[in-house]
């Protein structure tokens, strides 16, 4: 195979590499396919350096249709070493991030990558969170828009050569054939530089999320060099897991045989309450159970690891727990209705008794009737003058002889 791909020419090869990446991004990474990818890229950028088919000094308008193509080719062997499957991820990453600022960098020389982009990588991280998410949405506006463009083109070409078809049959070839072949050139370096345009999107986010990968794979690398702690295989990890699944599908088995116990409630000792036969101040655990969340090491009171910390700050409810259960709370509105009665009972009593009109206490800074001879004096006067002036005396005009 190695003697065929050094005999291909430069175009055959890169249309191979170029399905082999189609492939490799489509439908997942084969390792075998991912190898071949890359050596049928290497060869092609090798090809391309030894031709010296771009400059520096050159610009997008200098560079002719048949050798834009050829720009992709850091890409797509970016995009293909990430998706080696290798113990030693962080060289792979670090090898993807260099092919991709090898793109960028040129495409930059060729006048190809947008001002926003030069000067977001100028200026580093933006500054705040709203200039990330402008430039995000920016950049994804723009590869939906190259997506819709190269389907338009796809789709305008396939209908050229449908109705080409239809006119080979029915008619002569005319003058007019050279024409169409140079719609065809303009056509395929649109295609091209909007591949390129769509290529560079996909860069900027690629090595946000590779460097990214790159910065968590390092910092457990030397968390896992300054505990001590012997690496975790694969294998351990499938052991964990089997271990976890099998707990709970015993559990599930359990459960369908296991009789509940008789759950302990309030409500018999709510009733005994109401009907008199027990009373509240008597002693009762009638305590609400809360939810248990975490694992057994956190309900215990401890941790015992790092992983199980930060689970114990991840498995939260996303509701406040209940302070009392529902027996609780009738049990406390229960006593406060029977205080509320006893006080309007109370009061009933107090406002129907006579002590209350005959006998009632005088207000401060009231004065004692009994002791005001004054009063009394007036009270004797008045009683001598109902006797002296019987009811009705005085009123003539009711009389007939008056």
């Amino acid at each position: 195979m190695q003697t065929k791909m050094e005999d291909l020419p430069l175009p055959t090869l890169f249309e191979q590499a170029r399905k082999i990446h189609s492939t490799a991004t489509d439908s997942g990474a084969d390792q075998e396919v991912v190898k071949k990818g890359l050596e049928a890229l290497l060869k092609c950028e090798d090809m391309v350096n030894k031709l010296g088919l771009f400059s520096t000094n050159e610009t997008k308008e200098d560079i002719s249709t048949t050798n834009l193509k050829y720009l992709l080719v850091p890409f797509y062997l970016a995009e293909l070493t990430e998706k080696v499957a290798q113990d030693d991820r962080i060289q792979i990453l670090k090898a993807s991030q260099e092919k991709l600022k090898e793109f960028i960098s040129l495409c930059e020389a060729m006048d190809l990558v947008p001002k926003e982009e030069l000067e977001t990588s100028t200026q580093g991280v933006p500054n705040s969170f709203a200039d990330q998410r402008a430039r995000k949405i920016a950049r994804f506006k723009r590869q939906k828009a190259a997506e819709a463009k190269l389907l338009e083109i796809k789709e305008r070409k396939e209908r050229r050569g449908r109705s080409t078809k239809a006119a080979a049959l029915s008619t002569p070839v005319e003058a007019g054939e050279e024409d169409e072949l140079d719609d065809d050139g303009e056509e395929e370096r649109e295609a091209w530089l909007t591949t390129i345009s769509l290529a560079i999107c996909k860069t900027f986010d690629l090595l946000k999320l590779l460097k990214d990968e790159e910065e968590i794979l390092c910092a457990v690398k030397e968390k896992k060099s300054k505990e001590g702690d012997k690496e975790f295989s694969r294998d351990v990890l499938d052991n964990r897991t089997k271990t976890v699944e099998a707990w709970h599908r015993d559990a599930a088995v359990r459960a369908r045989y296991t009789k509940p116990a008789q759950p302990i409630t309030c409500a018999a000792f709510a009733q005994d309450v109401l009907e008199g036969r027990a009373k509240v101040s008597e002693v009762h655990e009638h305590k609400h159970q809360p939810m248990i969340f975490g694992p057994a090491s956190v309900v215990g009171g401890g941790f015992t690891s790092e992983r199980e910390r930060m689970a114990a700050q991840v498995f939260q409810p996303t509701h406040r727990l209940p302070t009392m259960s529902i027996e609780e709370a009738g049990l406390k509105e229960m006593e406060i209705m029977n205080k509320w009665q006893e006080r309007n009972v109370k009061l009933m009593e107090e406002a129907n008794h006579s002590w209350y009109k005959d006998n009632r206490m005088p207000r401060p800074g009231e004065e004692d009737d009994e002791d005001d001879d004054a009063v009394v004096e007036k009270a004797r006067r008045w009683d001598d003058w109902k006797d002296e002036n019987p009811r009705g005396a005085g009123n003539k005009k009711l009389t007939p002889c008056g």
